[in-house]
């Protein structure tokens, strides 16, 4: 089976959020899995200063707005993938460093409607071979808003190649003006309530679930939220119109980057086996990356982790507004890393200025210092309001450290509740809050830090639990493989 797998981001070579990470992993398990596979980019600049060898495989016309761009379409290929990248080259639309959607002063790209049509049509293009190279795909797989459009672009190929699409964060549509729809010169049928208009513009979103042979999204839950008028961004009735077709996939993890046996940045990697000795060695190590002089007794604390963006979606106000309470009353201490909204930033160094000997924070990211904390900390905090997936808390459970959770998206697919009767029935592997409030996060956490004083031997079944499921993208890439077919 030959599939063209069209994405606006793919980690390492550009990446933005965890649409980068599934168009590193998915497609390496699908070639693992005999699937033949074309990943095809916007050649950012950023892209092409990365990259070594480079092919010409030929030249397009492709219409954009007002004006042809004459777009190249480059073959490279990068140790990261086993098989080649596409990229399509425009200097004028992507030759541009840096955020691959947002200008450097923080608001987007004036001619994004533009620039990913345009990427959209030469996909198209491709898709039908336009330039000879004997390459048909039988399954054309798109992402998010940006390639939304290429959904129905493929509608006049013969023979037509079948179409996915999927959704990794609803809340990003692609909305723009019949204007700029007119501009662009796309079809007029397009433009009905069936189609892409949306409120009196346009998605390239709605464009992807509506014309779609199949529409998937990141977790089963995440299916059934967007569904919903809470988490449909107004999209809510047209999904649930076709639901026949919307199935939600969880995503995986890379476990050759995300593995506590082999992890180059521990001190020392650890497997299930060393997990006590190992988290403290590591619980050591990041607190000595922060300058202090670690005891036993500071060793013997409740460490708490975070690694986020910055913002309300994440919960982070419900975790600033905690940390107070649980210094007062317990001995935890806690570390964060993140970056995103200036009030939030300035909040934690302000909480680690006042607790210099509890609170460590690290504006920004690092990626050593994020897997250290994995593997240090005792919980890890992640009570997103919504979470289509999320990674964090599957790394968390594979180093060992238990998430404290919202029950939403991916997050209530891969945490379950350490109750009673889910420890009884050996499926409880976290900590779950059901009310994404202050209040309940407290609780949780109170709940939390009382069992890891007071009861070790089930801490270690519960870390143990998430150390051996297989959270792995083999498993993704057979369901992506039964709908492909």
């Amino acid at each position: 089976m030959k599939v063209l797998f069209a994405a606006s981001e793919a980690y390492p070579l550009i990446k933005t959020g965890g649409l980068a990470d599934v168009a590193y992993g998915l497609p390496r398990a699908l070639h693992d899995l005999d699937t033949e596979v074309r990943l095809l980019l916007p050649a950012y600049q950023d892209i092409l200063d990365l990259v070594t060898e480079i092919i010409v495989l030929g030249g397009l016309d492709i219409w954009g707005t007002g004006r042809n761009h004459r777009i190249r379409v480059l073959e490279t290929h990068h140790p990261a993938f086993p098989f080649p990248v596409w990229l399509i080259e425009c200097s004028t639309l992507f030759g541009r460093h840096g955020n691959p959607y947002m200008h450097p002063h923080g608001y987007d790209w004036p001619d994004n409607a533009e620039r990913f049509t345009v990427f959209c049509r030469a996909a198209a293009q491709l898709a039908g071979d336009a330039l000879g190279l004997g390459w048909r795909p039988d399954v054309v797989h798109a992402h998010d808003w940006q390639t939304g459009l290429l959904m129905g672009m493929v509608e006049t190929l013969h023979p037509r190649p079948r179409t996915l699409f999927t959704i990794h964060n609803l809340a990003y549509g692609g909305h723009f003006s019949r204007a700029v729809y007119d501009q662009l010169h796309l079809p007029w049928h397009w433009w009905s309530p069936e189609g892409v208009e949306f409120y009196g513009g346009f998605s390239m979103l709605k464009a992807g679930i509506a014309y779609a042979d199949q529409v998937t999204t990141v977790s089963p839950t995440y299916a059934k939220e967007i569904c919903t008028p809470q988490f449909g961004y107004g999209m809510d009735g047209l999904l649930r119109s076709r639901a026949y077709k919307l199935h939600g996939i969880l995503n995986g993890i890379d476990d050759s980057e995300w593995n506590p046996r082999t992890d180059k940045f521990l001190q020392p990697p650890y497997g299930v086996e060393q997990v006590i000795e190992g988290k403290q060695a590591n619980k050591k190590a990041l607190l000595e990356r922060y300058g202090k002089t670690v005891t036993p007794e500071m060793l013997a604390r409740p460490l708490l982790g975070l690694v986020s963006r910055l913002v309300e979606q994440k919960g982070i106000d419900m975790v600033l507004d905690v940390i107070p309470t649980l210094l007062a009353e317990t001995n935890a201490n806690f570390v964060l890393i993140g970056s995103g909204h200036s009030y939030f930033e300035q909040a934690l160094n302000n909480l680690a200025a006042r607790f210099p000997e509890r609170v460590f924070v690290y504006i920004g990211y690092n990626e050593a210092l994020a897997h250290l904390l994995e593997a240090g900390s005792d919980l890890f905090l992640m009570p997103s309001r919504f979470e289509p997936c999320g990674l964090n808390q599957m790394y968390s459970l594979k180093y060992g450290t238990l998430p404290v959770v919202f029950h939403t998206g991916g997050l209530a697919d891969t945490v379950v509740n350490a109750t009673p009767d889910n420890t009884s029935a050996g499926t409880a592997n976290g900590f779950v809050f059901y009310t994404p409030s202050q209040q309940a996060l407290l609780g949780t956490l109170r709940w939390a830090l009382s069992l890891f004083a007071n009861n070790p031997a089930q801490w270690r079944q519960w870390q143990k639990r998430g150390m051996t499921t297989d959270f792995s993208w083999e498993q993704s890439a057979r369901r992506y493989l039964e709908l492909y077919q």
